[in-house]
C-alpha cells in the first residue's frame, strides 16, 4: 500500500549478526523555515479553511488517481466530489463506511491571488499538518510531498500561482502506515462476503484518523526574509536579571550579495507594550538581549503571574537601514536543569502533576478546533494541572501557544508509539520525526521534555543500540532540555533507559493488572517506582495509569468501569506518590486520560478508550473532582497557591 512515486531513494543499509540489529547513524534532512505564519508590516496571511471537495481513492486501486493525473484537473472531472471541512479528519463527517477507508484520498478547491501579492514579492503554501502523507499540486503542478502526520511542511508558490486570477490546489493524502512508518502499522488483504479487502491494523490504541488535520494558509514575504529565528534564555541566580540569546537565518537574494551586510535589529517589549530591551546586530545576524528586572515565565500555580511572556520584534535591514522583513514572536524567559533527583525551572523543584492526552472530539476527529482547545485548557487550570504529555504525537501550533500563555508545561512527544521491528528505515523516519518536532517548538517556554517514544518493546535486544542513537542525535538538537519515554516493559527487561534524562513508566494497576484488585495498587506503584530508580538512578515520572469508566455507572461497593472504581484507583495511587514524594527523585504523575477518546473497534473498548476523567464531550466524572482537590492540595503544599473558593462543598457549622 505505500506508495513508490514521488519516494526518496533513502540509501540505507541494515545488516544483521546473529539476533542483533546493527544501525549505522545516518544524517536525516534539516528543516528550513517553517515560522509560524504571522502577519506584519512585510507579511500578508490568507487561509484556506473552509469546506473543500473530497473524493475517496478505491482501496485496491490507491494510485490511480496519480496515473490518470486527476491532480491535472478539477477532482469533479474525473469523479463526483462530496465536501469536505478542512481542518478535520475526513473519517467521522459521513454517513457511509469512509471511517475505515484505507489508501488514498484527494482533496481540491478554488482560490483567488490578489494582483497585489505579484510585486516583488514570494508567496508560500503551508500546511499545519496532513496525516499521513500528502502530495500537493499547484494548478496541476506538483509542490511538495511530505510523510509524517501533525507536523507542518510548506513550499514556495510564487511561480506556480495566477495573480488576480483563479487557482486550485490538489492534495492527496495516503493514511496507510507500514512497518516503516512513524507510528507503525500492518497492511493485509483478508477476505470478506464480496470477496477480498483491505485491512488497516495497528497496535496502539487511539483511532487512526486521517485528512488534513490543521489550517492550510498562504502567505507572503518579502524577496529577502527572516527565514528562522532560534530563541535560548538565561536567569541571573536570584531571577531578577534575564537574558534572551537569539539567531536568525535569512532567505533571499540580498543576503548574498557582497556590498550589502544585512543586519537585525531586536526589540523586545513586556505585556504592556513597553520596551524593555533593544540590541543591533552585526552581520552574523544574532545577539543578546538583557531584561532588568525580569519577569521570568512561571507554570500555573507556581507563580501568581504564570506564564508571562513578552514580544520578540525582529527586523531585517539592509546596510542602508533599509526595512526588508520584520517577523514578532512571544518569549518566555526561564531556565532548566535537572540531575539524578530532581527537575527545576528557574532554580526551583518541579513536581509534575498533569495528563495523557489526545486531540480527539465528535466529528471533528484529530480536526483543529478553537473552541476545543479554549475548554480543554479552561478544563486543564480548573483542576489545577500544570502539565500534559503530547501523547502520542506531537499537538496543535495553537495549543502550544496556548500552553505558553497558561503556563502549562508540556512534554513535547514524537509520533513513534509501540514502536517495534527495529530498523534502519524506521530509525531514519524516527529522527526525522524528531528533527521536525524539535525545529517546530523549540522556542516555546512550555516545552520542558522531549519525549522520544510511548511504549516501545524495549526489552528487545535491538532497544539498546536503537535507542541510544534516537536519544544522542536529540541531544544533538537540543541540549537545553531532557529527554524522557513512557516505557511499559518491566524494567528489568528495558534496555532504553540508560539512555534516557528522566523515567518515565506506565502501569495500570488494578486494571490490565490485577483487574478489580484495588488491594494491589499503593504498593505495587511504590516497589515498581523505586525499582526504576534503584536500577537507573534517574528522576521517575509516572507517566500513565487510570481506569475505564462509563459516565453514570454507579456501583457499591466499587466495581471495574464504575466512577466508584476510577475515584478508589485514583485515590489508591495518591497514596502511593506521597510515600514516593518523601524520596526527593519522584516528580511527577499523570493520569491516562484527560478525556475518552476514540479507537479501533474492538470488543473490549465500548466506544472508545473511557479511562477520561472527562467525557469525550468534556464534562466531568465523579473522578474529577476528586482529581481537582488533589491537585490543589499539591499546589497549595508545594507552590503555595491558595485554593479557588469552590473547590470544596459546604457540609455542616459543626458547633462542639
Amino acid at each position: 500500500m505505500a506508495l513508490s512515486f514521488f519516494s526518496l531513494v533513502t540509501g540505507l543499509y541494515v545488516l544483521h549478526f546473529s539476533i542483533a540489529l546493527i544501525l549505522v547513524n545516518k544524517e536525516v534532512p534539516s528543516t528550513r523555515g517553517m515560522l509560524y505564519p504571522r502577519e506584519s508590516e512585510t507579511r500578508e496571511v490568507r487561509s484556506l479553511d473552509g469546506i473543500w471537495n473530497f473524493v475517496r481513492s478505491d482501496q485496491a486501486n490507491p494510485t490511480q488517481g496519480v496515473r490518470d493525473e486527476w491532480y491535472a484537473k478539477e477532482l469533479s472531472k474525473s469523479r463526483p466530489t462530496i465536501p469536505m471541512p478542512v481542518p478535520a479528519s475526513y473519517n467521522d463527517i459521513t454517513t457511509d463506511n469512509l471511517r475505515d477507508h484505507v489508501g488514498t484520498v484527494w482533496y481540491d478547491r478554488k482560490f483567488f491571488v490578489p494582483r497585489s501579492w505579484a510585486k516583488d514579492q514570494r508567496i508560500w503554501l503551508r500546511f499545519g499538518s496532513v496525516h499521513y502523507e500528502a502530495y500537493v499540486w499547484i494548478n496541476g503542478q506538483k509542490v511538495v510531498k511530505h510523510e509524517m502526520g501533525h507536523l507542518p511542511f510548506e513550499a514556495e508558490v510564487t511561480d506556480l500561482l495566477n495573480y488576480g486570477a483563479e487557482n486550485r490546489i490538489t492534495v492527496m493524502c495516503d493514511n496507510a502506515l507500514i512497518q516503516t512508518t512513524v507510528p507503525q502499522g500492518r497492511i493485509t488483504e483478508v477476505p470478506n462476503d464480496g470477496g477480498m479487502t483491505i485491512v488497516q491494523s495497528y497496535t496502539f490504541d487511539f483511532f487512526n484518523y486521517a485528512g488534513i488535520h490543521r489550517s492550510v494558509h498562504l502567505y507572503t514575504t518579502p524577496r529577502t526574509f527572516i527565514e528562522e529565528v532560534e530563541v535560548t534564555t538565561n536567569l541571573s541566580k536570584d531571577a531578577t536579571v534575564g537574558e534572551v540569546f537569539y539567531s536568525v537565518s535569512v532567505n533571499g537574494s540580498a543576503a548574498n550579495e557582497a556590498d550589502n551586510v544585512l543586519h537585525v535589529q531586536a526589540n523586545l517589549y513586556d505585556k504592556e507594550g513597553k520596551l524593555v530591551a533593544n540590541a543591533t546586530s552585526d552581520g552574523k545576524l544574532g545577539g543578546k538581549l538583557q531584561v532588568n528586572p525580569v519577569k521570568p515565565w512561571w507554570p500555573y500555580l507556581m507563580h501568581p503571574e504564570p506564564g508571562y511572556l513578552y514580544q520578540l520584534e525582529i527586523k531585517l535591514l539592509a546596510t542602508n537601514d533599509e526595512l526588508l522583513d520584520v517577523y514578532r514572536l512571544k518569549v518566555g524567559i526561564r531556565t532548566l536543569s535537572w540531575n539524578s533527583q530532581q527537575f527545576l525551572i528557574n532554580g526551583k523543584p518541579v513536581y509534575f502533576r498533569g495528563f495523557g492526552r489526545h486531540e480527539d472530539a465528535d466529528i471533528r476527529g484529530k480536526g483543529l478546533d478553537n473552541a476545543l482547545m479554549v475548554r480543554d485548557f479552561n478544563l486543564l487550570k480548573w483542576i489545577g494541572a500544570n502539565a500534559y504529555r503530547t501523547s502520542h504525537y506531537p499537538y496543535s501550533e495553537e495549543s502550544m501557544q496556548f500552553a505558553d500563555e497558561h503556563g502549562i508545561m508540556i512534554i513535547d512527544e514524537c509520533p513513534s508509539v509501540d514502536t517495534e521491528n527495529y530498523s534502519q528505515e524506521l530509525l531514519g523516519k524516527h529522527k526525522s520525526s524528531l528533527e521536525q518536532l524539535i525545529h517546530r517548538d523549540r522556542n516555546h517556554p512550555s516545552v520542558v521534555m522531549w519525549s522520544i517514544a510511548n511504549e516501545p518493546r524495549t526489552a528487545s535486544v535491538s532497544a539498546d543500540s536503537y535507542f541510544e542513537l534516537v536519544a544522542n542525535f536529540t541531544r544533538s538538537l537540543d541540549k537545553t532540555r531532557p529527554i524522557t519515554a513512557a516505557i511499559a516493559v518491566p524494567n528489568t527487561q528495558d534496555k532504553a533507559g540508560r539512555s534516557l534524562d528522566i523515567i518515565s513508566f506506565n502501569r495500570y494497576n488494578a486494571w490490565y493488572s490485577n483487574a478489580g484488585r484495588l488491594d494491589m495498587v499503593t504498593q505495587n506503584v511504590i516497589d515498581e517506582a523505586i525499582a526504576w530508580n534503584k536500577r537507573y538512578n534517574k528522576p521517575i515520572i509516572m507517566s500513565e495509569y487510570g481506569a475505564d469508566t462509563l459516565e453514570g455507572l454507579h456501583m457499591q461497593p466499587a466495581y471495574v468501569w464504575s466512577e466508584e472504581f476510577q475515584t478508589e484507583v485514583f485515590s489508591r495511587h495518591f497514596k502511593a506518590f506521597d510515600e514516593l514524594r518523601k524520596k526527593g527523585w519522584f516528580i511527577g504523575e499523570f493520569v491516562w486520560n484527560f478525556a475518552d477518546f476514540k479507537t479501533a473497534q474492538t470488543y473490549t473498548r465500548v466506544g472508545g478508550n473511557k479511562k477520561g476523567v472527562f467525557t469525550r464531550a468534556r464534562q466531568p466524572k465523579a473522578a474529577a473532582h476528586l482529581l481537582r482537590k488533589r491537585y490543589f492540595a499539591l499546589g497549595r503544599d508545594l507552590d503555595q497557591c491558595s485554593f479557588p473558593d469552590d473547590l470544596f462543598t459546604y457540609i455542616a457549622d459543626l458547633i462542639s
